[in-house]
């Protein structure tokens, strides 16, 4: 990984997107700065198109389309994605599933709950789960003591063992029945919404995140950056962001959105 400063200014002038995670990227010990929000404006009044790319729920998702000044929001790592036209008041949601199909995985999730927080002790539901639509997510130490690396890995296991996807974040493992990840359901949204391939636009494009569930957009895109916090999910990353921000959290997020928009004087 390179430092953040180390990004070619004429490469950073390019950026016409940033896609981030909110959790541990825009958000600083769980709270959502005053800074890092100024930095989302900012980045908005340049005329870069802002999109969350989260692991968070439908509920909070419908909320941050409405509220933030963003585009749209990729939610649930990637079940589906929300965006809210303002002049017409309304939001549109893409779902990877069908009702029925989301009904059925709902079911099989609930079974596995129990089982995951019966074999796990520690663990719990996350405090958000009321307001998931296709995911179940275990709660490792956002609410609850944290717990050992082992414990993290026997929840992940239990999840592939019963036929589903699982990723860590930097306080969940979320797990779901689908094929689809983060960047797939941003390919979609792209496609729908900006008539974009995002490979052939890769180059206009940034991502910030933090944590393994963000492994696939470090994979994917030319200009991946991770905020310092990375440096304590190293051991879980197969892919590794390319840029590295000094600082944690929100104040990392910051330092991408100053650069990024001083390139644009130059």
């Amino acid at each position: 990984m390179q430092a953040l400063q180390t990004m070619d200014v004429s490469a950073a002038k390019q950026i016409r997107f940033v896609l981030t995670d909110i959790d541990d990227t825009v958000t600083t010990e769980g709270r959502l700065t005053a800074t890092a929000y100024t930095a989302l404006e900012q980045l908005s009044a340049a005329g870069i198109t802002v999109i969350p790319i989260t692991g968070r729920p439908a509920g909070w998702c419908d909320h941050i389309a409405r509220m933030w000044p963003v585009f749209a929001v990729v939610g649930e790592n990637g079940a589906f994605y929300m965006r809210y036209d303002r002049s017409a008041r309304r939001m549109t949601t893409h779902q990877w599933a069908s009702e029925a199909h989301l009904q059925n995985n709902r079911q099989k999730l609930d079974r596995l709950a129990l089982k995951i927080l019966q074999a796990v002790p520690g663990s719990a539901l996350a405090s958000d789960q009321h307001y998931r639509l296709a995911d179940l997510a275990i709660d490792f130490c956002e609410d609850v003591a944290a717990l050992p690396e082992a414990a993290v890995q026997q929840i992940v296991s239990l999840f592939k063992s019963a036929g589903a996807q699982a990723k860590v974040s930097s306080i969940h493992v979320n797990g779901w029945f689908g094929d689809y990840n983060k960047l797939s359901m941003t390919q979609t949204l792209f496609a729908r919404e900006f008539g974009l391939e995002l490979q052939a636009n890769n180059t206009q494009v940034l991502f910030i995140g933090d944590s393994p569930n963000d492994e696939p957009m470090f994979e994917f895109f030319s200009y991946s950056v991770g905020v310092a916090n990375i440096h304590e999910q190293l051991h879980r990353l197969t892919h590794r962001p390319k840029f590295v921000t000094p600082s944690k959290g929100g104040g990392g997020f910051v330092e991408m959105t100053r650069q990024l928009l001083l390139a644009r004087k130059v």
